[in-house]
């Protein structure tokens, strides 16, 4: 019996938010990261970027974010199994992320494997000039619920 992951290759979705002051203060404040490169706005007018940018990583939580636009209409036709992030492989922050930039998640299923019963999507963050910012491969699986349950 093969896995149904109500999924095609090459499926699609996107997500697009404004980066905020509040929201990389938020971000800074949760996890302790108050780098000047993220809080210190004259620090920063003098360095390559000349303002301060988001952290990589919250961009990489706007992805997790696309990830729930893609799966979570679909949960409850996975009644066998429960989906779950397995995280994300070969994160690239290739250019900065300004507060006020609008970012666009763009995740597109790549892959499925039915074996592992896994899912990787390619996942790329743009930004308003249409300028890549980051890029990953988001991999998800399916845990049978007995196993998660068992844990």
């Amino acid at each position: 019996m093969s896995f149904d992951f109500h999924l095609e290759i090459g499926e699609e979705c996107s997500f697009a938010k404004t980066v905020s002051e509040s929201d990389v203060y938020m971000f800074a404040g949760l996890t302790g990261d108050l780098s000047v490169v993220h809080c210190n706005e004259q620090y920063m007018q003098n360095t390559a970027f000349g303002r301060r940018i988001a952290h990589g990583v919250l961009v990489v939580g706007l992805m997790s974010t696309a990830a729930s636009v893609m799966y979570s209409p679909k949960v409850e036709k996975y009644t066998t199994h429960t989906p779950v992030s397995l995280g994300y492989d070969r994160i690239r922050f290739i250019g900065p992320v300004f507060f006020g930039d609008t970012v666009t998640i763009k995740y597109r299923i790549a892959k499925m494997d039915p074996v592992k019963v896994e899912a990787h999507a390619e996942v790329e963050a743009i930004n308003q000039h249409g300028a890549v910012v980051a890029v990953a491969v988001h991999r998800l699986r399916w845990v049978p619920v007995s196993t998660a349950k068992a844990a």
